[in-house]
């Protein structure tokens, strides 16, 4: 029985470790380089959601390049 608690512990304890490590690295990356957002509405037809309103598509959105000056008109780095 002491063994299970001290093994769950442990656990628990890594866990926690890497879930601090995790968190700030994912915000610094969402915030300074680039994340993920979804297009509904007619705001970008044809090129995004051709469908019309029941359809949505699935943006990256690019931070580093707007940091750095390189966006030119027209440019979209979508996922498909």
């Amino acid at each position: 029985m002491a063994q299970a608690q001290g093994l769950g512990k442990r656990y628990i304890k890594a866990f926690f470790k890497g879930f601090f490590v995790a968190v700030p690295i994912t915000v610094t990356f969402l915030d300074r380089v680039a994340c993920v957002a979804r297009v509904e509405g007619a705001s970008m037809q044809p090129s995004l959601n051709p469908g019309g309103r029941q359809a949505s598509d699935v943006v990256l959105l690019n931070h580093w390049s707007i940091r750095n000056y390189e966006v030119q008109r027209g440019d979209i780095v979508s996922l498909v």
